[in-house]
């Protein structure tokens, strides 16, 4: 019986209940919409999204979208509404879409996350994990990526899929 990993099981489950101790640095997300499929991305300059909406308005119900889902680990004010954006079908698409979260497939991101003991960087891209952990780095999993794994759920490859695939 493996009893560190299994401790690390048990605290992932209770860091995945904790989504204020994650902070998005960067993402990339593809998010299937009602009439095509966008990328959406945030990074240091802030947000963009692919869509028609985002490039006229800055904003767009997509990105809306991350900033309610989200909100707990975007440590960002929401952006701000647009002259002239169409708001009340944009916050009622935004809404609805926060009930469909599998519209989202992270492709990247890299989360500052703040455990018990220590604050690590971890980092997904395209099904692959890393984390600054020492756990990790012996097994190539860890209570970080586990929680990351069980908040996004649905919306990212699992790293047992990603081993098989």
């Amino acid at each position: 019986m493996d009893y560190g990993m299994i401790g690390k099981i048990e605290k992932a489950k209770l860091y995945a209940q904790e989504p204020e101790r994650v902070t998005f640095n960067a993402l990339t997300a593809e998010f299937h919409g009602d009439n095509d499929t966008y990328t959406i991305t945030l990074g240091p300059e802030g947000w963009d999204c692919s869509c028609s909406g985002f490039q006229t308005h800055h904003i767009c119900p997509h990105v809306m979208t991350f900033e309610r889902l989200f909100r707990p680990m975007i440590k960002r004010e929401p952006l701000p509404y647009a002259p002239r954006q169409n708001v009340v079908s944009d916050v009622e698409k935004a809404t609805r879409y926060a009930d469909e979260p599998d519209r989202i497939r992270f492709l990247s991101f890299e989360v500052t996350f703040r455990g018990d003991n220590d604050t690590h960087i971890t980092s997904y891209q395209n099904g692959v994990w890393s984390c600054g952990c020492s756990f990790f780095h012996s097994r190539n999993v860890c209570c970080h990526t586990m929680a990351l794994e069980r908040m996004l759920k649905g919306m990212i490859v699992p790293s047992q899929a990603v081993a098989h695939a």
